[in-house]
């Protein structure tokens, strides 16, 4: 494939941006902890639909980026050359059922994947269900789906214009037609029942009230009003949750307390459906660290444990004897392998390991003895597919240079055989994937991927493109970008940085990233943006960084910690008021994560780092595009507003050449959801910006 040269030229005597007028300033003042803080821009912090002003400032700050990003005549080359690798379609792990395979499928073209049935592996695909025609506009967006286990009936949630407020409904699979059952208030199966005509799942008691969230049994045709409440919400950080054992014996619960703790409790289930007694029995509570349950076998409950063993290990509990110090270790911790994911077959465990960064597959029969490994492809992150009644399972695998593939495999003779795969346009061969690592300050290794053409040359001047998140135990894993590939083409360096807050290394490496331990994300990044300009990939002229929600407040720190290190940022859908943050939306869901300002040692720690409250007048800040999305339910639009007005007046850039641009997406949420053509339309804005700031487009 030959790509269309990338070229940005505009007439000397137009300005390169747009440049808004100064936003109005109302200053509140108010003491935190016996600071000061006055926010000039509190206004700001309306939704468009509550406040007329909002909506006019927000037009104005939206019709200056789109003037500028549009009138780059490198877009219209840059868009051609994203289009074929944007429209590739997608093919999700399937889900076994004793009627066939359920998967998701996404044509090129198509806004949102269709839910597809076989009847077997080699069987004609038969479409269950295509939101694509329920919207034109393509902004309604299928959550999540789950069939029940005979595969006779798929419960779904879908939601409009990324709000994420799923509504569960529910289809029959053999004649496609819904049925009368649909349930209202941000929706989430948490399992079907044996016999396949009821279920447990999550929802809000009041969809205006994001902590009113409850677990609750429905049986198919009653009333959604008369289903029996089984735990109700009380503390805002905290999240219930409760499922049937997959032979529907057990109810196992959990609540949830931030990314690195829960506590964890069994319940039989009869007594609870004759009765309404939900007789607890409690197994851990209280407890710094995660209880995860993955099912029961009999009258044995099998968890992962991160507590004293922080990479993770498999506990198997007798329920007759549910007392800690009767729990057997099963399946030990390893010292070179944080355990990801673990999964029954029939007769097995599947582990997902996860190694530098790198996935491995280990079985283990009942009792935990190795049976051996899964063969993968290369390096790269691979996610399974099993059934606790069946040795048929599926593998997906995917890396930076290697398009996802699904493989039908048996977990007893595990050999991969290729079932679905998605063809690219282009041999990714002349990509070369790095792993390396930079120093932090506390001398911390920092792994990072790094993703370039193999003939490029390291002089110190390569544009460079710097990813991370660093938060809430996610782990950034090798997968393909087919949004890199023109950027590769233009001689661009692409490299994911795997922080500390992330989960890559195992709770300790979470928890030395979160809270009071936050700005070691921060310095994390930053040394690997040093080692990339120390060893020849790039400088800092040519150097732009990017990351969304956590990711996004990432980058908003390094914008105003390190304005020298870098030439331009994406801060997508961020928190950037840590002082205030918690006041919003679902965000006292995060205050495990973060901390919050109502407590004094948080506030110092919040205080120092808050982007929006380190913006300091005359100084030359990287080009920025911030993004929100006004149907956000998540991360709320007013800290993208207050972020870009401050920035505006204080920043010493020549704000025609190094722009600090605001993109509210009036028809998008935190990202989830989003049809084709707003997500081409993102990514050119965003190439094209970086491009433009790097100087790819001369």
């Amino acid at each position: 494939m030959t790509l269309l040269t990338l070229v940005c030229v505009l007439p000397a005597s137009i300005l390169l941006a747009a440049v808004v007028p100064p936003t109005k300033e109302v200053p509140v003042v108010e003491t935190v902890h016996g600071v000061e803080i006055t926010d000039e821009y509190r206004w700001l912090e309306s939704l468009e639909k509550d406040s007329a002003d909002v909506a006019a400032w927000t037009t104005t700050q939206n019709d200056a980026t789109r003037a500028t990003l549009e009138a780059l005549s490198c877009r219209s080359a840059l868009a051609s050359a994203l289009e074929p690798w944007m429209t590739l379609g997608s093919i999700g792990l399937p889900t076994m059922t004793d009627a066939g395979i359920v998967y998701r499928q996404r044509l090129g073209t198509q806004n949102q994947p269709v839910v597809m049935f076989r009847a077997s592996l080699t069987a004609d695909a038969r479409t269950l269900l295509d939101v694509n025609a329920m919207d034109a506009k393509g902004l309604t967006s299928l959550d999540w789906s789950q069939p029940n286990e005979q595969g006779t009936l798929l419960a779904y949630g879908t939601s409009r214009q990324g709000s994420e407020m799923s509504e569960l409904h529910v289809l029959d699979i053999a004649s496609g037609k819904a049925l009368t059952d649909a349930i209202t208030g941000k929706v989430q199966l948490s399992g079907w029942m044996p016999e396949g005509k009821s279920f447990f799942y999550s929802g809000l008691r009041d969809a205006k009230d994001p902590y009113s969230r409850e677990t609750r049994y429905h049986v198919l045709g009653n009333d959604p009003a008369t289903d029996k409440v089984l735990e109700k919400q009380t503390t805002p950080s905290e999240i219930p949750s409760s499922a049937p054992s997959s032979d529907g014996k057990w109810i196992i619960g959990t609540l949830s307390k931030g990314w690195q703790a829960n506590d964890l409790w069994i319940a039989p289930m009869d007594l609870w459906l004759k009765t309404g007694e939900l007789k607890k029995t409690v197994l851990a509570e209280g407890i710094d660290g995660r209880f995860e349950p993955i099912d029961t076998i009999g009258d044995t409950l099998y968890i992962t444990m991160s507590f004293g063993t922080p990479k993770g290990s498999v506990m198997a509990i007798n329920l007759h004897h549910p007392e800690r110090a009767a729990w057997k270790t099963t399946i030990a911790e390893r010292n070179d392998m944080v355990m990801d994911r673990v999964s029954f077959a029939k007769d097995s465990i599947v582990v997902t390991y996860s190694k530098d960064v790198c996935t491995q597959f280990e079985r283990f029969a009942i009792d935990g003895t190795s049976q051996g490994g899964i063969t993968l492809p290369g390096l790269g992150t691979a996610s399974i597919s099993t059934d606790i009644k069946r040795a048929d399972a599926f593998v997906q695998y995917t890396s930076y240079d290697a398009a996802p593939t699904i493989f039908a495999t048996n977990v007893h003779h595990p050999k991969l055989t290729e079932w679905a795969k998605t063809s690219v346009p282009s041999d990714l061969s002349k990509y070369l994937v790095e792993q390396k690592r930079a120093t932090s300050p506390d001398g911390t290794q920092v792994p990072m991927f790094i993703v370039r053409k193999r003939d490029l040359v390291l002089d110190g001047n390569n544009p460079t493109l710097l990813y991370a998140y660093g938060g809430f135990n996610v782990s950034l894993t090798p997968s393909f970008n087919p949004t890199i590939v023109p950027w590769l083409e233009q001689g661009g360096v692409y490299v994911v940085a795997n922080l500390r807050g992330g989960g890559e290394y195992g709770e300790d490496w979470h928890a030395a990233g979160m809270q009071a331990k936050k700005q070691n994300v921060f310095d994390d990044f930053y040394a690997c943006a040093e080692w990339l300009i120390e060893n020849k990939y790039t400088q800092s002229a040519r150097l732009a960084i990017e990351g969304g929600s956590n990711g996004g407040l990432l980058t908003g720190v390094a914008a105003t910690q390190r304005p020298d290190l870098f030439s331009a940022a994406i801060v997508a859908v961020p928190l950037l008021d840590m002082v205030r943050y918690h006041q919003f939306l679902i965000a006292r869901y995060w205050v495990p994560e973060y901390g919050s300002s109502e407590d004094m040692e948080a506030f110092a720690t919040l205080y120092a780092y808050s982007p929006y409250h380190n913006i300091k007048s005359s100084i030359k800040y990287p080009a920025l595009l911030i993004t929100a999305g006004e149907n956000d339910s998540r991360v709320h639009p007013l800290h993208a507003r207050k972020f870009a007005a401050k920035l505006q007046r204080d920043s010493a850039n020549d704000l025609a050449t190094e722009p600090i641009l605001l993109w509210v997406d009036r028809d998008a949420g935190h990202g989830q959801g989003k049809p084709l053509a707003l997500r081409i339309r993102d990514e050119v804005d965003q190439w094209s910006f970086v491009m433009w700031q790097t100087g790819v487009c001369k």
